[in-house]
């Protein structure tokens, strides 16, 4: 069978763009022009889609996708500057379970150094997540489901719970927000979770942040994990071996702790400025450590060389801190985290 020519996508006539644009304008006339013409964009897109003939479940799921998006960033702008972590695992893990104390455990630790956590609605580790912190500490970020119609009773009422149709949108807050992941042991949906966030990670399509995965004492859930994933996908060159220093398997809530913590020892955040890789430090580096980076992370750099500096042009915030800046190969990931090991380890 031959497929049907695709459509090219078309701009809007120029009459109707200029009537978006008024209107926008008018609507939002107190909005600086930048974030009015990302307004345009949706509202010309919306059109689009109408004046192309998408039928009814294709504008109803594109309207309610942005309508979650938008109630879910309204409830997380709120706590814009606080450290988040996402905690995923089995809704279905008993109380008195050993997974679950370590969660609890984990989540409580995290809230005694003023992050807060994201997980689930459910029980299980996700309620073991909300326990922990208490829900002062807690957002819930409920999926809509048949056999699933509450939320547990620590997050129920709160309003930093947050119910999501469709789970694209959830997993995008999860990991927009995330500063760190931790992982228990769960089953497809937790599986799902943690690859689809080692795959944002590992090609560049989401920020670096540390991975640790959790379990109670005696488990062996993750060992076999990890055994699997050295000899059917690093073994088979399905990943790179420096792919594994994305993920670290803490054997106690102490540990993980641990572990999230240090990776903002000296590593504040990063973002791309142009071609150049920006990374920004909560304390100085010194030449002899620069010089040291230079020659063990040298295969990062696409052109020129590793530097320190101050905010780049276009730069608006953490004005205070150092840079390492240079043009990075938009590659290796998980090279990249060997990186900020390095940044964070040096004295």
């Amino acid at each position: 069978m031959t497929a049907p020519d695709t459509p090219r996508p078309e701009a809007l006539p120029v009459s109707l763009r200029r009537r978006t644009e008024a209107f926008v304008s008018e609507l939002l006339p107190e909005v600086d022009v930048q974030q009015r013409r990302h307004v345009e964009d949706l509202v010309r897109s919306a059109v689009r889609l109408a004046l192309d003939g998408a039928d009814e479940g294709q504008m109803r799921l594109v309207s309610r996708a942005v309508r979650e998006m938008r109630h879910a960033w309204v409830v997380f702008n709120a706590w814009r500057g606080t450290r988040k972590i996402a905690i995923y695992g089995s809704a279905r893990t008993p109380e008195d379970h050993p997974d679950y104390e370590a969660a609890r455990a984990f989540s409580r630790l995290m809230a005694g150094h003023d992050w807060m956590s994201i997980t689930g609605a459910g029980d299980g580790i996700m309620k073991a997540g909300h326990e922990g912190p208490s829900r002062s500490h807690a957002f819930g970020l409920r999926i809509r489901l048949p056999f699933e119609t509450a939320a547990n009773t620590v997050i129920e009422g709160d309003p930093k719970l947050v119910s999501f149709r469709y789970f694209f949108t959830r997993k995008l807050m999860f990991m927009a927000h995330a500063d760190a992941v931790a992982v228990c042991p769960g089953g497809f949906g937790t599986q799902d979770e943690l690859f689809e966030c080692l795959t944002l990670i590992q090609t560049g399509k989401s920020s670096i942040v540390p991975v640790v995965l959790l379990e109670g004492a005696g488990g062996h859930y993750w060992d076999d994990w990890l055994k699997w994933i050295r000899e059917h996908l690093n073994d088979n060159g399905w990943i790179s071996c420096e792919d594994l220093s994305l993920l670290h398997i803490a054997r106690t809530p102490e540990e993980a702790l641990e572990h999230v913590l240090k990776f903002y020892r000296r590593f504040h955040s990063a973002r791309y400025v142009g071609p150049r890789y920006v990374i920004r430090l909560s304390s100085p580096l010194g030449d002899a450590d620069l010089e040291a980076l230079r020659e063990t992370y040298g295969d990062l750099v696409d052109e020129g060389t590793m530097h320190t500096s101050g905010p780049l042009p276009g730069e608006t915030d953490h004005l205070d801190l150092q840079r390492l800046v240079f043009v990075h190969t938009k590659r290796d990931w998980g090279r990249m985290r060997q990186l900020i090991d390095a940044i964070n380890a040096v004295p």
